[in-house]
């Protein structure tokens, strides 16, 4: 039997510990960098499989820079311009205060201040990948205290590049580290970069992309990625920072997004390797001997970050009800901080004992945020009565009751109000209700989760009960109150997805629409009318699918979520459906009748112009 080369060995028990990990924790809600972390402390200092994870880091490293190329990518200047309050400057202040406040508290435990900037730095940088995970998750991506924290993240992803490129500054390699001549390079390295980027790029682009051969456009952006990070590492600066320039440079190209499909699978798995091989450099020693000052670091510097974020939102307008839940989603230790300590370890700014602390100090803090979230909520509900608006509901009581002003609620009261149906609107969030004041509605606070709320805005006076909230949860939790309290009322319903509308199925309501499913129907039947098939026949295709649907809706109903797949098309229907289909022959008989019958029709009138004429003679 052949040996088996130790590289491919290593290769799979890596491979394997990503495929289970990853899926496991981003499962159970923690994400999936937890999961290459936890398969990395397994396989390393755990079993002790590899026991260099140093060698794996170093090329690991790569995904950070393809990261950071992809960043580069995506600030173009005019996304950048419309978040530019938001982003250059309460992103800015957050780094700098928190930064400084973190590195003056480590400055009291650290020998050197160099050492200082560095902790304080990239402890106050928060995690991207959790912080933006649990917006989703809680829908608040686009609610106004997510709109902030992307604006926080989005520097701190920007941050990083400044911080990469102070580390040099403060190595101990040699007698005098890299100082400022080595900085000084490194400049003057950035300004041939944007000089190459300017004139270079893109016609090289250009002409591979004439050439029509899609590996050399593949090949083309890895020499460009890893050339710029090479010209930036022998100018002594962080190889992540010539990538963010790159991309940077290719941000309007036309060829962007080509490019970025091509990186992104590369970039995607060195960065989990990346984060495995974070996790086994880790030093179990370390962490069993220091442990005290882990659990006593994290809390200190996440209630110190949490304090700091609050007290910036509130200096730029924010309200106090989002400044807390901003601080409440972003006071973690984010995945840039093991890039910086990454770079700090290797430049020699920081040792491996202190590298192993802070790593954990970031696990753990990744490990809490779901629970600083829910800490910010119950915070929210204490001081409840300082901040929202009175429950005033004067004037309320109409046929139509709605319940949360969201996208879909928008939309739909402009049909009611256009016909004259008077509505009375409640809403909890203090921000939405102030946004929607600018445009003239009158919005009464309140939560529709409370029935003395519901009846002092005149629900026993309505004919109907339009549910329109964003969470799946509290819109059950309204249906089932206003089915028990008053079961005679209509009750229409703004479903969220697939999934809970199953679940309103089961419940007493007279009508219920998934959000997205009527406005992706019309977008289909506008492709196939641009495809060149008449309104009629778009219409038809249209009405089918929503049959269809409406069927397999009573399939799952009654057979569990995973049921009717056959009625799904997941294939081009042969036949195309509702449309009877034709053979060559047919199709060719039928347009040599229509030649046919216009021919007689042009003969049919040169016959009465020629009649006409000879009775104009006549006369």
């Amino acid at each position: 039997m052949a040996d088996i080369q130790p590289f491919f060995v290593d290769a799979i028990v890596l491979l394997a510990g990503a495929v289970i990990t990853a899926p496991v924790f981003k499962r159970i809600g923690l994400g999936t960098v937890l999961g290459y972390l936890a398969a990395g402390v397994a396989i390393g200092p755990i079993i002790g499989f590899i026991r260099k994870p140093e060698d794996i880091l170093h090329f690991a490293e790569l995904g950070v820079v393809m990261l950071l190329f992809i960043i580069g990518l995506e600030l173009k200047p005019s996304r950048l311009w419309s978040m530019r309050y938001d982003i250059f400057g309460l992103g800015t202040l957050q780094v700098v205060v928190t930064g400084l406040a973190l590195a003056l508290v480590g400055g009291l435990f650290l020998d050197s201040a160099g050492r200082a900037i560095i902790v304080g730095f990239g402890l106050a940088l928060s995690s991207t990948a959790f912080a933006l995970q649990t917006l989703e998750e809680a829908g608040d991506t686009n609610s106004a205290h997510g709109r902030k924290a992307f604006a926080i993240l989005l520097l701190q992803d920007m941050a990083i590049v400044p911080l990469l490129a102070l580390v040099p500054l403060f190595s101990r390699h040699g007698q005098a580290g890299l100082g400022w001549g080595a900085f000084g390079g490194g400049l003057a390295a950035i300004a041939v970069l944007i000089l190459a980027g300017r004139y270079l790029l893109n016609p090289l682009f250009r002409a591979i992309a004439k050439a029509g051969a899609r590996e050399v456009m593949i090949a083309a952006a890895l020499f460009v990625v890893f050339g710029a990070a090479m010209l930036m590492q022998l100018a002594g600066m962080s190889m992540a920072l010539g990538a963010f320039l790159a991309g940077v440079l290719l941000a309007d190209s036309a060829f962007r997004h080509e490019i970025e499909a091509n990186i992104e699978p590369f970039r995607g798995l060195l960065l989990g390797l990346f984060f495995m091989a974070i996790g086994m450099s880790l030093d179990l020693g370390v962490l069993l001997q220091y442990w005290y000052v882990i659990l006593l670091a994290v809390p200190i510097a996440m209630a110190i970050k949490a304090v700091l974020i609050y007290i910036a939102c509130r200096l730029f307008r924010t309200s106090h009800q989002t400044a807390v839940r901003v601080a409440a989603v972003l006071p973690q230790h984010g995945e840039f901080g093991f890039v910086l300590f990454s770079a700090a370890l290797s430049m020699g700014v920081i040792d491996r004992e202190l590298s192993s602390i802070l790593i954990a100090i970031v696990i753990l803090s990744m490990l809490l945020t779901p629970f600083s979230v829910r800490l910010g909520e119950k915070l929210l509900e204490r001081i409840q009565d300082e901040e929202e608006p009175d429950e005033d509901f004067e004037g309320a009581g109409s046929p139509v009751l709605m319940i949360g002003f969201s996208r879909v609620g928008q939309v739909a009261s402009q049909a009611l109000l256009a016909s004259g149906v008077e509505m009375t609107i409640i809403d909890n969030d203090p921000e939405n209700i102030r946004n929607a004041s600018r445009f003239g509605y009158r919005i009464y606070f309140g939560d529709g989760r409370r029935a003395e709320v519901l009846r002092a805005a005149g629900i026993e006076h309505s004919e109907l009960v339009a549910i329109c909230t964003h969470r799946p949860e509290v819109t059950t939790r309204i249906i089932e109150l206003v089915s028990r309290e008053w079961p005679q009322k209509l009750i229409y319903v703004r479903a969220f997805d697939r999934a809970h509308s199953l679940q309103i199925m089961d419940m007493d309501v007279d009508f219920h629409i998934r959000e997205t499913f009527e406005s992706a129907l019309v977008l289909g039947g506008k492709m196939l009318e641009g495809l060149g098939r008449s309104p009629e026949e778009a219409a038809a295709v249209v009405d089918d699918v929503r049959r269809r649907d409406a069927e397999r809706l009573l399939i799952q109903k009654s057979e569990g979520i995973h049921a009717g797949a056959h009625m799904l098309h997941t294939r081009a229907v042969k036949p195309e459906p509702l449309i009877e289909p034709k053979h060559e022959a047919e199709a060719l008989d039928e347009a040599a009748r229509e030649i046919i019958a216009q021919e007689e029709a042009e003969r049919g009138d040169g016959e009465k112009d020629k009649a006409a004429g000879k009775e104009e003679n006549a006369a």
